[in-house]
C-alpha cells in the first residue's frame, strides 16, 4: 500500500493544508465535508488538490508532512510542485 503526501488548496483562504493519507480522493472529500471539527480545514469548504505524491511507508510520509509544516512557508511549498527534483530529494532524505 502506497501512501500520499499531499497538499490542498483553499481560494477563499488563500492557503495550504498539508497532510497524508491513503486515499486521497475520500480524504478531500472529508476536508470538504467538515468531518475534522475544529481543524484548521473546517474553515472552509473549497479546498483543491495542489499536489501530491506517493510514498512507501506512512512513517516516511509523516515525517515529509511533518517536514512541510515545519517550514511554514508558502513559497516552500509552491518550490515543491515547481521543482520535482525537491521531490525526489524529500524522498531520499526521509
Amino acid at each position: 500500500m502506497n501512501y500520499v503526501v499531499y497538499v490542498l488548496y483553499s481560494k477563499r483562504l488563500q492557503k495550504y493544508y498539508v497532510g497524508e493519507t491513503v486515499d486521497i480522493v475520500q480524504r478531500i472529500h472529508e476536508h470538504n465535508m467538515g468531518i475534522y471539527q475544529g481543524s484548521f480545514t473546517s474553515q472552509s469548504n473549497d479546498w483543491e488538490l495542489y499536489l501530491s505524491f506517493e510514498v512507501e511507508t506512512r512513517v516516511i510520509a509523516r515525517k515529509i508532512e511533518t517536514h512541510i509544516k515545519k517550514m511554514k512557508s508558502k513559497v516552500y511549498i509552491e518550490n515543491l510542485k515547481k521543482y520535482p527534483e525537491m521531490i525526489i530529494k524529500l524522498k531520499r532524505e526521509f
